[in-house]
């Protein structure tokens, strides 16, 4: 069995870069999915945001997830859920606009916190999406700069606990699916696992590692390297024992950013162009209804929509 891609981003600093440049462009092509080690967040932060987090669970939110599960008769279904997840979220929005001082019953120091993580966490995804413009042979900042609509990207986290569940061969932590964004960055809990994703037709752990960043590709990197580096299928499993914080950033394009392959790669691809160019917020309106399928559908909508609507001409971005 391969073991799972960990990238220490140290090692791009010396005579192990090229080398460790490699690992990102095969786990991109191959995994959809890495782990990275000295990444720059401090251990303290990444200590910091975790106690937070679970406090702030334990203090408003734990209560409420009891609730829902009492009122649904979660604890003692009989058949398969499909429509639902055992989790307990809520979401951060940091660009174009903030809305952390909006959100209710957030401690003042919770929030600083989070603004704090947030920050380094887009700073660390743009270092990211040029290290991936160098393995794909496109102009640094051409990822970025793809993402950007009319107000820049839109960056936002979703904070989730998946408390103990009775009955995890019944209720999924969260259903398969791949993301529809750009590029994510997950901080996970180290101590309890779950979160899988499907590899060669296999069901494969993103094993929990203390103080390291999960980075996975969406759809919209897909489509924008022409099918070089993939999404991949991922889900969560519920556990009997123990309550898993998650925090993933999505580093998504602005709503009205135009998606489309780069010309670059698409003139190095014997096959052409693969993939539709649209509107993001017109793919985000299709995955709303549709994120617990396969995304060659969504594509293939796309491309419909592509046919019907005249988006332009491409620019060079």
């Amino acid at each position: 069995m391969e073991t799972f891609p960990v990238i220490n981003m140290e090692k791009l600093n010396g005579e192990e870069r090229a080398a460790t440049m490699e690992t990102i462009k095969d786990a991109c092509e191959n995994w959809g999915f890495f782990e990275l080690v000295n990444h720059g967040l401090s251990d303290e932060l990444l200590d910091t945001v975790e106690r937070m987090t679970k406090e702030h669970y334990k203090k408003c939110m734990e209560q409420r997830f009891k609730e829902m599960v009492k009122s649904k008769g979660l604890e003692a279904v009989q058949n398969e859920v499909n429509d639902l997840d055992w989790e307990s979220t809520f979401f951060l929005r940091h660009l174009p606009v903030s809305n952390i001082s909006e959100v209710p019953d957030l401690e003042d120091e919770y929030r600083k916190v989070m603004r704090e993580f947030a920050g380094k966490l887009e700073k660390l995804a743009e270092e990211l999406l040029d290290l991936l413009c160098e393995n794909l042979g496109l102009e640094k900042g051409y990822l970025k700069k793809a993402l950007c609509g009319s107000k820049g990207p839109t960056f936002g986290t979703k904070v989730s606990n998946y408390p103990p569940c009775p009955q995890p061969e019944l209720i999924k932590g969260l259903r398969p699916h791949t993301d529809a964004g750009g590029i994510i960055l997950l901080f996970q809990d180290d101590k309890v696992s779950g979160l899988q994703l499907l590899k060669d037709g296999e069901w494969v752990d993103v094993p929990p590692m203390r103080h390291s960043i999960v980075i996975n590709i969406g759809d919209q990197l897909e489509v924008i390297t022409n099918g070089k580096y993939k999404s991949v299928m991922h889900r969560v499993i519920a556990q009997t024992d123990g309550n898993r914080m998650s925090l993933a950033s999505f580093y998504n394009p602005g709503s009205d950013a135009v998606i489309y392959p780069a010309p670059a790669l698409v003139e190095k691809e014997e096959n052409k162009e693969m993939y539709p160019k649209f509107v993001f917020e017109d793919y985000m309106k299709l995955y709303a209804g549709l994120k617990f399928q396969a995304k060659e559908p969504r594509f293939e909508a796309m491309k419909n929509m592509e046919s019907t609507v005249n988006l332009g001409p491409i620019a060079t971005v």
